[in-house]
């Protein structure tokens, strides 16, 4: 060690820059950061202005396993989906030509994701096929402002939430190509809007719930024309969207209208006078798991909606209603500066959604539990909401999220790292990338982070882009998870002159090429209790959950077969190329969990070859612990895993099991009825 410390002190000495002169490294608060840089697009006054700013798309390169995810998606089911599914067959297509079908929101779900894929992979063939709808979009401008497909209620009521989504696939394709026909189209567009009857607009279910979307894509638009009519609009919006900013209840209680729609308020907030709204966001997302998350995962349990007495784990959640948390978190984290969103985003992206898929990202299941003992195409009524094939992997099935899973991971790898409000850097979730932004003076730095987190603890910055004898003066914000207890943080070597805790990070310095950050994020066994269900127990390494190793056995299923009855293909879609996956157990699963760390060992094992931790036979990291089988805990006659069992349920005798982390487990148990009076706590452990 010592040895290779001198070596670390020979090599720091060859900077040009004394490293720690004109550095300062100190924990912040979203306060501290203030809007004082116009690089990049930030709220116009008299908006708030957000504490960090999103990066056009591309501007991150993800690689590592985030890299994988989207080279798996561009050539599975998200970049493949125009080969199957009816609502993106061209052949009279109503967001193509006029008076056709389909024109409701599967086309703009998918655009939405797709395009954001194609941007980030910069993948010319998905380009082109993006860029030919977004252009129909466009040339659907009517005289009077509206565009897209007409859908009308049988009164002749307008109804827009397929617009909403198309405003969002706008933006995203302005900001790419700075296209000038984008913003003429929103100004008209949203001059129809406010011009159209208050008792006419937003009243129908989806779009009354989710106008909030609406509003993002107002504010969006003032923020680069400043036309005045807009926040009128705004107002409007809010005045006519279903009221997200009730005490003690919620306007309606679908799983994905809640991660979707619970941040309306904070939107609001924006709004001169109306900071008080912001904090009913917050009581949104406090209320729905207070009542139906005391589960792992980052989510609640919603099979579509919530319902009075199904909260136990085995209840779940839409894909849809992941990927639309995940968007969510993104948008809060980057608003508000406040880590907790960007700690349930790493729990959801991390815990949830890759366990929502087949490892191919071919196919998808509608829902996903947290305890989740069979994947199957049978209908689990009354266990959960719906009535139905939900389980089973099925990429002909769940229109909804068989069109909107797509962008779950392209949005994640554009938010890998942000513009803060004052011209400089934020990494606030991470993953292996390089992003080119602006920072103060205009120059253009380049981050390269390399990373395996979270399936390591260490992550390694390198700046560049600025030349040999270059510099740039800007602040480097580095959100420290509230998991990591003794956090430490290297700038060339040297450790900040910081005691670094939980939160945020802020170090300022005239950085250079060549210049390195090191993050060492010790990870430790610890368990969350449940109390409202049953006080059972989840294990966290990490941001990691872990769950039960439930041995699998796969069959193939026609997807025709199996899929809900809403379900459309094309004709000449093939059935062989695109089977349904049931899975089953094929080993005990109906385990208690002796709850104590230090009886548990952590083992890693190689880093995948394809880049892919979330499969069972290539995971790098188990978790040793002790168990107990609950002879009585079984499966209900649907095939649903039984509510968990009573403390008082007899448990069998103690005895070794394995747990992976919870995304790599396509059946799982991640809440375990504890068995607190069998076997000792041992010493030790936990790391």
């Amino acid at each position: 060690m010592k040895r290779i410390a001198g070596m670390l002190v020979a090599v720091l000495a060859t900077f040009p820059v004394a490293p720690m002169q004109a550095q300062e490294a100190q924990m912040v608060s979203a306060r501290d950061v203030k809007a004082t840089s116009s690089l990049y697009v930030n709220n116009r006054a008299p908006l708030r202005p957000n504490v960090f700013v999103k990066l056009p798309l591309g501007s991150v390169k993800a690689r590592g396993w985030v890299g994988e995810m989207l080279r798996r998606e561009s050539v599975g089911l998200a970049g493949r989906l125009g080969e199957i599914s009816d609502w993106l067959d061209k052949k009279g297509n109503a967001w193509l030509e006029p008076g056709g079908s389909h024109g409701w929101e599967e086309v703009p779900y998918w655009l939405r994701g797709y395009h954001a894929l194609a941007c980030q992979l910069d993948n010319k063939e998905l380009l082109r096929e993006a860029h030919f709808w977004i252009d129909a979009i466009l040339g659907s401008a009517q005289a009077d402002g509206y565009f897209g497909p007409v859908n009308e209620n049988k009164d002749g009521r307008r109804e827009l939430w397929a617009n909403m989504l198309a405003l969002q696939i706008l933006q995203d394709y302005y900001e790419h190509t700075a296209d000038e026909r984008v913003l003429p189209v929103m100004t008209a567009y949203c001059k129809w809007e406010l011009a159209y009857p208050d008792e006419k607009f937003l009243r129908d279910y989806w779009e009354n719930s989710r106008g909030g979307d609406n509003l993002l894509s107002v504010i969006w638009l003032y923020n680069r024309t400043g036309d005045e009519f807009l926040l009128d609009l705004m107002r409007k919006i809010h005045r006519c969207t279903a009221n997200w900013m009730q005490e003690s209840t919620l306007p309606n209680w679908h799983n994905v209208n809640v991660a979707e729609c619970f941040r309306e308020p904070a939107t609001y907030s924006l709004l001169p006078g109306e900071e008080k709204a912001l904090a009913s966001a917050y009581n949104n997302y406090s209320l729905i798991r207070r009542i139906y998350g005391q589960v792992p995962g980052g989510m609640f349990g919603s099979d579509e909606n919530c319902r009075q007495g199904y909260i136990d784990p085995r209840q779940g959640t839409e894909t849809c209603g992941f990927v639309e948390q995940m968007l969510s978190d993104e948008i809060l984290m980057a608003q508000t500066g406040d880590m907790m969103w960007a700690d349930n985003l790493e729990d959801v992206a991390f815990n949830s959604l890759p366990a929502s898929m087949t490892e191919d990202l071919k196919a998808l299941r509608y829902l996903t539990c947290p305890n989740m003992v069979q994947s199957d195409s049978r209908n689990h009524h009354p266990g959960v909401d719906n009535r139905g094939p939900f389980f089973s992997m099925n990429p002909f099935s769940s229109r909804c999220c068989q069109h909107n899973h797509a962008m779950g991971w392209p949005y994640y790898a554009q938010n890998l790292v942000l513009a803060s409000a004052d011209g400089g850097a934020a990494l606030l979730t991470y993953s292996d990338c390089q992003a080119t932004l602006k920072v103060r003076g205009g120059k253009t730095v380049v981050i390269d982070e390399q990373t395996r987190y979270p399936f390591s603890e260490d992550v390694l910055l390198t700046l560049g882009g600025l030349g040999k004898k270059g510099t740039a003066t800007f602040p480097l914000y580095l959100r420290i998870p509230r998991w990591a207890g003794d956090a430490h943080v290297q700038v060339n070597g040297q450790s900040v002159d910081c005691e670094v805790t939980a939160g945020l990070l802020r170090i300022s310095r005239a950085w250079q090429d060549g210049d390195r950050v090191r993050l060492h994020l010790p990870m430790r066994l610890s368990l969350r209790r449940w109390s409202l269900n049953k006080n059972s127990v989840s294990v966290d390494y990490g941001p990691l959950t872990m769950s039960l190793l439930i041995r699998e056995r796969r069959e193939r299923a026609d997807s025709r077969q199996t899929a809900i009855g809403d379900s459309h293909w094309q004709e000449g879609a093939d059935a062989s190329q695109w089977p349904t996956t049931e899975i089953y157990a094929a080993s005990p699963w109906n385990y208690a969990l002796v709850p104590c760390v230090g009886s548990m060992r952590v083992e890693r094992t190689a880093w995948p070859q394809d880049n892919y931790p979330f499969a069972l036979d290539s995971v790098p990291l188990r978790v040793k612990a002790l168990g107990a089988q609950v002879p009585t805990w079984g499966q209900d006659s649907t095939g649903l895993c039984q509510v968990l069992p009573d403390a008082s349920a007899p448990r069998g005798e103690v005895e070794d099991i394995v747990l992976v982390p919870m995304g790599a487990a396509r059946l799982r148990i991640s809440a375990f009825p504890p068995c607190e009076e069998r076997g000792a706590c041992a010493s030790g452990g936990g790391r």
